[in-house]
Formats: C-alpha cells, sequence, structure tokens
C-alpha cells in the first residue's frame, strides 16, 4: 500500500504532464498546419509594403503635427495656449495605439476584411478635417476620429506582417514602421509649402494630403492579408499580465512615449523661438522622420541578430540622451544636426517595442491581441506627455524643462527594458 500511492501520483502527474502537452501542440497545430512563416518571398514583403503604406498614411501624418501645432497657434487657433492645442495631438497619438485593443483581436478573428471600412473612413476624415475651423471640431476630428481609425490599421497591419515573418519578424516591423518615418517627411514638407508658402490655405492643403493618402490606402487594401485561419478563443487574454515580461515591456514603453514625442511636438516652435525660419523650421520634422527610416530599418535588422530586447534598450537610452539636449541647440545647423541624430535614435522605439511585445506570444494568431492591449496601456503615455510639456512651455516660457522632464522619461523606459531581461532565461547579459 505505501508503495501504491507515490505511484499513482506519479502517474497522475504524467497524466497532467501529456495533457498539459497535448494542449500546447493543440495550440501550435494550425500554424504547424499551414508550414512556418515564410520569412521571405514576394507575398511576404508585398504584406509588409502594405504594412509601410498604412503607417505612412496614419503614423506619418501623426508625425506632421508639429506643422499643425505651429500654424494652429499663429491662425485658426491662435487664442489657445500651447498646451491645448498639443491635447489634439497627443490623444489622437494615444487614440492610434489604444484603439488597437479593439483592432487587434478583430484582425485575429477576421482577417484583413476588417481593414477596407477602417481605410475609406480614414481618408473621410482627412477630408473632414479640412473643413474644420474651431477648436472643438479639429479636436473631434484629428484627435478623436482618426485616431479611432489609425488604430484599426496600424496594429493590424502588424499582425499580418507577423504571420509571414518569424525569424526577420523585427526587420520586417522596420520595414512597415518606416513606412511613417517616409510618409513624415513628405507630408511635413507639403504641408509647410502649403501651409506658409502658397495661397492654397488650410483647406486645400489638407485635401492635397488626402488625395496623396488615396492610391496608398488603396495598394494596402490589395496586399495586406492574414496568413493563418483566424482564431476562435477570446476576444481579450487577460493571462497576457500574468507574463512579468509582457507587464515590464508595456511599462517601458509608456515611459519611453511620454518623452519621445516631445521634439515631434514642439521642435519648429522652439526653433521658430530660435529665429528659424517659419517654413524651414516645419522641414525640421522631415528630417527627423528622414533620419528615423535608417532608425527603423536598421536596428530591426540588428534586433534580429543581438536580441529584440537589447535594441529597444538602446532605444529607450540614446532616445533619453538626445532629448536633454533638446534646449542646447540653438542654431540653425545645430537644429538640423539634433533632428537627424534624435530621428536615427527615436526610430528604434516604436519598432522595437512591437517587436519586444512579440516576443511574449506564444501563438502567432494571437499579436494582434496581445500588441492592441499593450499598447492600450502604454500609449497612456503619448497622452500625457505632450500636454505636460505644453504647460511647461506656457508656465515657463522655455523648453529646458521640457527637455528635463521628456529626456528622464525616455531613459527610465530603457532601464525598464533592460530590467526586463532578468525575466527571460537568458538573464541581463543575453542575447535576446
Amino acid at each position: 500500500m505505501a508503495n501504491t500511492l507515490p505511484n499513482s501520483k506519479d502517474q497522475s502527474d504524467e497524466t497532467r504532464k501529456a495533457s498539459n502537452e497535448a494542449v500546447s501542440h493543440d495550440a501550435e497545430k494550425p500554424c504547424i498546419e499551414h508550414g512556418e512563416a515564410p520569412d521571405g518571398g514576394t507575398q511576404a514583403w508585398l504584406v509588409a509594403a502594405g504594412g509601410h503604406a498604412i503607417f505612412f498614411c496614419c503614423l506619418g501624418f501623426s508625425n506632421a503635427f508639429g506643422s499643425f501645432e505651429e500654424y494652429y497657434l499663429s491662425h485658426q487657433l491662435q487664442g489657445h495656449s500651447p498646451d491645448d492645442i498639443a491635447w489634439i495631438g497627443s490623444l489622437s497619438a494615444y487614440i492610434q495605439f489604444a484603439a488597437g485593443m479593439v483592432g487587434g483581436p478583430l484582425f485575429d478573428r477576421f482577417g484583413a476584411k476588417m481593414i477596407r471600412p477602417a481605410a475609406v473612413l480614414y481618408v473621410f476624415a482627412v477630408m473632414m478635417l479640412s473643413l474644420c475651423t474651431e477648436y472643438w471640431q479639429i479636436m473631434l476630428v484629428q484627435g478623436v476620429l482618426m485616431g479611432i481609425v489609425m488604430g484599426f490599421l496600424q496594429i493590424p497591419a502588424f499582425a499580418a506582417v507577423s504571420q509571414w515573418f518569424d525569424k526577420k519578424r523585427a526587420a520586417a516591423f522596420g520595414v512597415v514602421v518606416s513606412g511613417s518615418s517616409i510618409g513624415g517627411v513628405a507630408i511635413p514638407i507639403a504641408l509647410s509649402k502649403m501651409l506658409n508658402g502658397s495661397s492654397l490655405g488650410f483647406g486645400w492643403s489638407v485635401r492635397i494630403i488626402g488625395f496623396l493618402i488615396m492610391p496608398l490606402m488603396g495598394f494596402a487594401l490589395l496586399t495586406v492579408k492574414a496568413r493563418l485561419p483566424p482564431r476562435k478563443s477570446t476576444f481579450w487574454i487577460p493571462a497576457a499580465f500574468k507574463d512579468r515580461r509582457f507587464v515590464l515591456i508595456i511599462v517601458a514603453m509608456f515611459f519611453m512615449f511620454t518623452g519621445m514625442f516631445t521634439p515631434l511636438f514642439f521642435l519648429p516652435t522652439y526653433a521658430v523661438r530660435k529665429g528659424m525660419e517659419v517654413t524651414l523650421a516645419g522641414y525640421l520634422l522631415a528630417i527627423i522622420n528622414a533620419a528615423s527610416t535608417f532608425g527603423r530599418i536598421i536596428p530591426g535588422i540588428l534586433a534580429d541578430k543581438f536580441g529584440r530586447l537589447n535594441i529597444f534598450t538602446f532605444g529607450g537610452l540614446a532616445t533619453g540622451v538626445v532629448v536633454f539636449c533638446m534646449s542646447s541647440a540653438a542654431s540653425v545647423s545645430a537644429l538640423v544636426v539634433y533632428s537627424v541624430v534624435f530621428g536615427f535614435v527615436s526610430g528604434t522605439i516604436i519598432s522595437g517595442g512591437s517587436a519586444a511585445l512579440s516576443l511574449c506570444v506564444k501563438d502567432v494568431r494571437d499579436v494582434g491581441t496581445y500588441m492592441g492591449m499593450g499598447m492600450f496601456l502604454a500609449a497612456l503615455g503619448a497622452l500625457v506627455g505632450p500636454p505636460i510639456n505644453g504647460a511647461f512651455v506656457a508656465r515657463y516660457g522655455g523648453f529646458d524643462q521640457v527637455s528635463m522632464f521628456s529626456g528622464t522619461m525616455s531613459a527610465v523606459g530603457g532601464l525598464l527594458a533592460f530590467a526586463t531581461k532578468a525575466a527571460t532565461p537568458q538573464g541581463l547579459l543575453g542575447l535576446v
């Protein structure tokens, strides 16, 4: 009898182990049936190109908010404070990631067909913005409506690319997010020229951007596709928050987002106060985004080799150091050089953070849900950061406090990203 009990316990443990292995096998079965991610090929790179086009139209437009901020302050919203106007861009930046909490799971359940109505609505929102003249109208369209629709486009683009890439996923994410950099070059240059150097006015300047976006959205609708069948499990996955890595990455991104948007929102205004001509100051955003193209692709390639968390950590720490130096750039040449350096180091954060979040996903069909839930919380930093900095500008009339606050936030995010490695089997010094 004494020997029977241990044997029963061993059998029970073996039964539970076999059951868990069976569950794990079933969870991975759809991925096995459809083969491993191709990590390349015409179709896979077309999906990445479609995601690139989506980010050109969406986050590329958001990256041009500094041009809008400067124009609003001197034209239709000249009676409002910098932090009032910053709330428009920060709310849009938050919602476009937060709405992914719905957009991501919808993609996991229904595939790319959920992108189609969002693409049409986004073009409609841009056209509606061209008609806005009051603060509440601009807030409603540019802050809320465009933000929601972006969330239904960007997170699904990430999720689609995740199904086509595995070993080269960070590099593919870099290609996708670099669309926002190229859009952030073209859109601010075009806006600055049309708003400040032509007689087109605000309405037609924005409408022309809308016409530019139309064919790119059409291309994205044709190319962004899911590779795997939809999942049928719960809409959200609360168990994800039991993973310490997932929680730490979200917190790290929150601090980075709080600090990294500062130059994108305020560098043109800061440059004008330093004596730079208004049109040229608007071009600084184009320079930032041009440099961030390389800052998103090159670190993405390196992340697949040296570790996604390692590159994510580098992005946060380097961005913090560079933001600390913003108020030291006082001449035209210094501002141009500063824009190049900031663009490169900050370009790592969004693509690096997204790649880091994907490390926590056990079933690739859940990537959209994981990213949506993670970005919903992390993007709170993008919501509160710019208005806090706008309040600093209004209170102190300078940018020293802005650069100190935002630099500290980004650096803390980098340190938290590094600490996340302690929750991995590879440890703090591993290539993870």
